[in-house]
């Protein structure tokens, strides 16, 4: 598995622009093809596979994940996590945030 923790964020947009052309490819999808199904322009979806956009807005990289098919693989992107029992507090209602107490000098 790879350590993703050491690119940066240009780098790892990067790295999805590529993987996305596969998928788009298996897909049997033109770019153009993928861009009108996704309400983007076909100059996005080059740049996107490209690598020569160093950001994409997550809006428009789900658009792209739902043209080509995809958008059910966001459960292994990012996991539901399982109910922690340190998330409830003693009367038994949900945490809904933490906060850290300030300290005192």
């Amino acid at each position: 598995m790879a350590d993703y923790s050491v690119y940066s964020a240009p780098e790892l947009v990067h790295l999805l622009g590529k993987r996305f052309k596969d998928y788009r490819i298996r897909a049997n999808m033109t770019q153009k093809e993928v861009a009108d199904a996704a309400g983007l322009t076909s100059l996005t979806v080059s740049r996107f596979e490209k690598g020569t956009v160093n950001n994409i807005s997550l809006g428009s990289f789900l658009l792209l994940l739902k043209a080509i098919g995809c958008i059910d693989y966001l459960d292994d992107f990012l996991p539901n996590q399982p109910e922690m029992l340190y998330t409830y507090r003693d009367n038994q209602t949900k945490i809904q945030r933490v906060r850290h107490k300030n300290s005192e000098l």
